[in-house]
């Protein structure tokens, strides 16, 4: 038996109960790709949820505001999802009567969505002959196969390209594309790889070497940025400043408090002396009532060290660009995760 249908099988054995493979409609399938791009399925499932209860129809998704999409993501991460799933929505209600493009070329045109989404949608939804490669499927590739290509390179992405297509089964793509996905999430762990539950163990040419645990390689190393954000909670009465973030930097369109940030790590007393703080508060009086304890907030290829400085300011004071929103308001805008962490602490 061949190596597609052995995994296929364990899958019909082994698959996972999941809302997308239940109602397997384009829209549903789609918004589960979105959703699980760098998130855990148990992570991202009540997202799925969540949206799909906001938004049942992709219609509605593409009729609603841009704010309402990021409140329904928000917490998630990698805001940038959201972003092109709001426009994917709206390119289909224009550009395709509301139906979801059936073809390759048309699906992959969509905003957000790569050769992988492309693919994954194209044999889910459609049944077309794409095979599928993520994160898990380069795992199971490089380990059945013996494949040493460094997987974040322009010459190893086409090799395991060329290893998917040639396992693929023509006949039931989606079967396959899920089968070899779910192998990865839950037999060929990246640290503790299951072998002994493997449908394919006897093939396994990393198995057989004893090197699963060196496999797949890759030839960089992800450079880590260090930013140093000092928010200031700015109170007045019981009104909280807060404005939309640019759409240029991490978060877009997401709410913040008033930002200084600064190269390196830095004390009140010199943020006070800086030009950010005299835009800020133009020479008016303010009370500073408590600091935050420092915050370390991880994005993939950046560190947020973050400090929260709660202020009180005057009834006369006022803050262009900025609102002043009642902290029982607060659930009607997106956040970013840290600041959503801070307002917890503000409550206890």
């Amino acid at each position: 038996m061949q190596v597609s249908q052995l995994i296929g099988s364990w899958y019909d054995s082994h698959k996972r109960s999941l809302p997308w493979r239940e109602n397997p409609e384009p829209y549903r399938i789609w918004l589960s790709e979105i959703i699980l791009q760098q998130t855990r399925v148990n992570q991202g499932m009540p997202y799925y949820t969540r949206f799909t209860e906001r938004f049942p129809t992709l219609r509605e998704l593409a009729d609603a505001s841009l704010d309402a999409v990021l409140l329904a993501w928000e917490g998630l991460g990698y805001y940038n999802r959201a972003h092109n799933l709001h426009r994917a929505a709206q390119t289909i209600r224009d550009e395709h009567q509301g139906i979801f493009p059936s073809d390759y070329s048309s699906i992959r045109a969509l905003p957000g969505i790569g050769d992988y989404t492309a693919a994954a949608i194209a044999s889910l939804a459609f049944n077309l002959p794409y095979a599928a490669v993520d994160g898990n499927v380069y795992r199971v590739l490089s380990r059945i196969l013996g494949i040493p290509d460094p997987v974040d390179t322009s010459s190893g992405k086409k090799t395991f390209q060329n290893a998917a297509n040639s396992l693929l089964d023509r006949q039931l793509p989606g079967r396959h594309n899920q089968a070899m996905i779910e192998l990865g999430a839950l037999v060929c762990l990246p640290k503790n790889p299951q072998c002994s539950s493997c449908p394919v163990q006897h093939c396994c040419w990393a198995f057989k070497e004893g090197i699963t645990r060196e496999l797949p390689t890759k030839n960089k190393k992800s450079r880590i940025r260090n930013r140093y954000f000092h928010y200031l909670a700015i109170w007045q009465d019981h009104n909280l400043y807060i404005k939309q973030r640019n759409a240029k930097d991490i978060w877009p369109m997401l709410y913040e408090l008033p930002l200084i940030e600064t190269p390196h790590p830095a004390e009140l007393e010199t943020l006070m002396l800086s030009r950010e703080w005299q835009t800020l508060f133009h020479g008016t009086k303010v009370t500073l009532l408590n600091t935050s304890r420092s915050y370390l907030h991880k994005l993939s290829h950046q560190h947020i060290h973050a400090r929260f400085y709660k202020i009180k300011v005057e009834p006369d004071y006022t803050l262009e660009e900025y609102r002043a929103v009642p902290a029982d308001e607060f659930n009607r805008y997106a956040f970013p995760k840290l600041i959503l962490s801070y307002f917890n602490t503000m409550k206890q």
